[in-house]
């Protein structure tokens, strides 16, 4: 499977996750301007961005780069759609389904070409709402899309980041299969980064 040909659909009981759409934008917005999430985003290697969008227009810009990167092969993003939530606003009641739940944050996934300890690892970022950073909700995420991470990308191993402060998300992933890697992850600019969790 060619992951920037033809982006799947995955989904468990509670979570969609598809290739994010310019749709997503104001649901996006109260997930990248939330100042209680955004310490649990993962921006490290990303030129200084710190992924905190508190207007729309900013919150589009972040969409026209994730669109652009998708194109070049770079990264791609799936929107995480919570299915149990259906849009409020649809006066179609029969069309309150998994195309217009709420969408309560991001997935990330990339191919790392380095010369450090994670050489053609996937990079797995997770970016939900501060209301989702828990450990039953990421879970539920996180298992979803971690064991696929290899076949979509063809790495040979999955990595994450999970401070030591992120509690609820530590427990998650490492229910998941996630283990604390003691290797550091060196940027391009060979600034090391720590916090790294590895599976596969």
């Amino acid at each position: 499977m060619n992951i920037y040909k033809n982006c799947p659909v995955l989904e468990n009981e509670e979570f969609l996750l598809r290739l994010f759409d310019s749709k997503d934008c104001d649901d996006l917005l109260k997930v990248y301007s939330d100042k209680k999430a955004l310490p649990f985003f993962n921006s490290d290697n990303c030129d200084g961005d710190n992924f905190y969008y508190p207007t729309k227009e900013r919150m589009l810009s972040a969409m026209d780069f994730w669109r652009s990167s998708y194109e070049k092969c770079w990264f791609v993003r799936f929107s995480i759609v919570d299915k149990n939530k259906a849009d409020k606003n649809n006066s179609d009641k029969n069309k309150a389904d998994k195309e217009n739940s709420e969408v309560i944050g991001t997935v990330e996934l990339c191919l790392r070409s380095s010369d450090d300890e994670f050489n053609q690892m996937g990079i797995l970022r997770v970016d939900v709402r501060s209301d989702y950073e828990e450990e039953r909700k990421l879970y539920s995420i996180f298992s979803l899309v971690s064991p696929k991470v290899e076949t979509l990308l063809g790495c040979k191993g999955v990595l994450t980041k999970a401070p030591i402060y992120a509690v609820e998300r530590i427990k998650a992933i490492e229910k998941v299969g996630f283990t604390k890697s003691e290797h550091l992850l060196i940027g391009k600019t060979g600034y090391a980064y720590d916090g790294y969790w590895t599976m596969g």
